[in-house]
């Protein structure tokens, strides 16, 4: 015979199907998403670059135990898609370095977070990305740092220095790679490099939008920045006895310190190389008034052969607002290259275009930027003062940075022997 259950024995086995329900969710969330299957993927495709120790994040992401306690840290700012960190707007352009989640991606991560996290199943998990200690290029061929260390007062203003360093080639190199290594970055404000050629003479390194006789411009980091890979059939070329000039800006912060910055270099294995020149479109002389909100600057640059543009980096400081490129080509047509409506100082990207972008001989390079030197301006520094060109953050700058190839160099690149 048949006993039938109490009302105490229902609500004995009620409260504990409750209770192992309440232990899965804890293990796989309501949705089932979970950090092992789900969450860790987009994390190791997308953030780890920087989100791992040593760099640039100021925390690691690679683990379960490392992130949980960010959770909806990482949902708020992936919602409002400031992280990954991508500034330009996507009606214009196509890019190869595009940062951005994709919705399902972001749904993802605030379907976990909403779950409460779960970490999920380890046999889940995929294999952590593996990346060179010390490098995010990869293990560099060749490294050249600053002949000796440079203390940085704890205090003041540290004007604009110049570092030279022998590169001892003894051969052409050309470079698919490369990445600078700042000691101290918390008194690194930016550095940019330069390859002088063996027997040039530059007496007066010159300012940051500057390109001299002999100097070849490598590219430059900013706190947020990691290493650089020149994309495929491309590379710089360092001649065979170059010194490399870092020029560095220091920033100070309370204490004395000290700082020798480094550059990595990855040769280009294969042959037939495109060589990637460096140009801008540079306003040196504008005067942005006390208060304006919306001062325009301009600057220009029209080209005497047909190029290849596989980069933009708009640069400007603290009141930068606006940047936009246009291409305004010999038959009158105009066309929005890259647009970045809200520019971010914090976050000075480089702009890789999934296919390098043609202008013919003669096509205009217009460079539109806007300034916000009012109040509202939250990071700037006086309001009531006209601002000028000037090295330092609390001045400014204009510089439409572009690099490209020469259209030639298609036929001349098979000629063209690579760096061993």
């Amino acid at each position: 015979m048949k006993k039938r259950l109490t009302r105490t024995g229902i609500i004995i086995i009620a409260l504990f199907a409750v209770v192992m329900l309440a232990a899965a969710t804890n293990e796989t969330g309501a949705s089932g998403v979970t950090f092992s299957k789900d969450v860790a993927p987009i994390i190791y495709n997308h953030c780890a670059e920087c989100h791992r120790p040593g760099e640039i994040a100021p925390m690691s992401l690679m683990t379960y135990q490392e992130t949980r306690p960010w959770a909806k840290s990482i949902r708020e700012r992936v919602v409002e898609r400031s992280m990954p960190p991508w500034s330009a707007d996507p009606k214009y352009g196509h890019w190869a370095n595009d940062a951005r989640l994709s919705q399902q991606q972001i749904d993802t991560i605030v379907a976990w977070v909403n779950a409460g996290a779960p970490k999920g199943d380890d046999k889940d998990l995929p294999p952590a990305p593996k990346f060179a200690e010390g490098w995010t290029i990869g293990k560099p061929d060749a490294v050249v740092e600053m002949q000796e260390e440079y203390t940085v007062p704890a205090d003041g203003t540290v004007p604009y220095l110049y570092f030279s360093m022998p590169t001892n080639f003894t051969e052409d190199k050309w470079i698919q790679a490369m990445e600078i290594r700042p000691g101290n970055r918390s008194v690194v404000h930016h550095v940019i490099a330069y390859a002088q050629e063996a027997g040039v003479k530059d007496t007066n390194p010159g300012g940051e939008g500057e390109l001299r006789r002999g100097r070849t411009h490598l590219g430059g980091i900013t706190p947020n920045k990691t290493g650089i890979v020149y994309g495929p059939g491309t590379a710089r070329l360092i001649k065979k006895g170059s010194n490399i000039v870092f020029q560095m800006h220091y920033t100070t912060n309370g204490q004395v310190t000290k700082d020798r910055t480094r550059i990595g270099f990855v040769f280009a294995k294969e042959p037939g190389r495109k060589m990637l020149i460096t140009g801008n479109a540079i306003d040196v002389r504008f005067v942005i008034p006390p208060g304006e909100a919306n001062h325009e600057v301009k600057a220009s640059k029209t080209f005497n052969e047909d190029v290849l543009i596989t980069s933009f980096m708009p640069h400007m400081h603290v009141r930068g607002k606006d940047f936009t490129y246009t291409a305004v080509y010999p038959d009158g047509r105009s066309e929005i290259l890259l647009s970045v409506p809200k520019y971010d100082f914090n976050w000075q990207l480089t702009y890789l275009p999934k296919t390098p972008i043609a202008l013919p001989k003669g096509t205009r390079l217009d460079c539109v930027a806007h300034f916000d030197n009012s109040a509202k301006n939250k990071f700037n520094p006086d309001p009531t003062k006209a601002v000028r060109w000037g090295d330092q953050t609390w001045e400014e700058m204009m510089i439409g940075w572009f690099t490209y190839t020469r259209a030639t160099d298609e036929q001349a690149a098979s000629a063209r022997p690579s760096g061993k």
